[in-house]
């Protein structure tokens, strides 16, 4: 079976790319001149949540950075760095930060038991639950909980984003940036557009913002 996948998705490789080339001759050779994304996505690893294909991009228009649960954690240097090179270097102009309705890190941020390695990063996790805990514990539904729990999660990284150097100084500079926040159903296909959506530093608190 595992050689038999392997053969697979080589195979599926040649018909992908004969299927482009019978399109449009020229596609790969405008890929090979390089990328000029408009949006960056900063979303989950899981396999359900493909970037490109939930919001209908082709290659070349969304550069992509993935981690469990769709954090943004400020001592993740390839985080700040995938950040860094979109924002500085290819002057996207939007950021997505796309969590997903049934994410398995931020359940097992809900739960205690140890998963192993892993249980050091859904501490980052936990943060947000910690700060929201009194609003989640009301709610006695523990999918509906879940649900929330995913939502304020994005939210929290969205800000988190904000507050990077990186994007206050590309504020500071009147740079042309957004940063939203999505929650993608897996079971339905469809996003939901949490309405946090910052463009400059005015939106971030006080004690968050820098002087350059």
């Amino acid at each position: 079976m595992g050689q038999q996948f392997y053969k697979k998705i080589l195979d599926n490789n040649k018909n992908w790319v004969n299927e482009k080339l019978a399109s449009d001759p020229e596609f790969f050779k405008r890929l090979e001149n390089g990328q000029q994304p408009p949006l960056l996505w900063i979303g989950c690893a899981d396999s359900r949540v493909p970037a490109n294909e939930i919001i209908g991009a082709p290659p070349g228009e969304v550069f992509v950075h993935r981690n469990i649960a769709n954090m943004v954690v400020h001592t993740d240097m390839n985080m700040l760095s995938v950040l860094d090179y979109a924002v500085n270097a290819l002057k996207i102009e939007h950021i997505i930060v796309c969590g997903h309705y049934g994410c398995g890190g931020v359940k097992a941020a809900m739960e205690h038991k140890s998963i192993g390695l892993i249980d050091n990063w859904i501490r980052h996790i936990k943060d947000v639950y910690r700060i929201h805990q009194t609003e989640l514990e009301k709610i006695e539904d523990e999918k509906e909980r879940w649900d929330k729990f995913v939502e304020l999660n994005v939210v929290e990284q969205v800000f988190d984003l904000a507050e990077t150097s990186i994007v206050q100084n590309a504020w500071k500079n009147d740079q042309k940036l957004t940063v939203h926040g999505w929650a993608y159903g897996v079971g339905t296909g469809l996003v939901n557009d949490l309405g946090v959506n910052l463009s400059n530093n005015d939106e971030l608190d006080e004690v968050y913002k820098l002087d350059f």
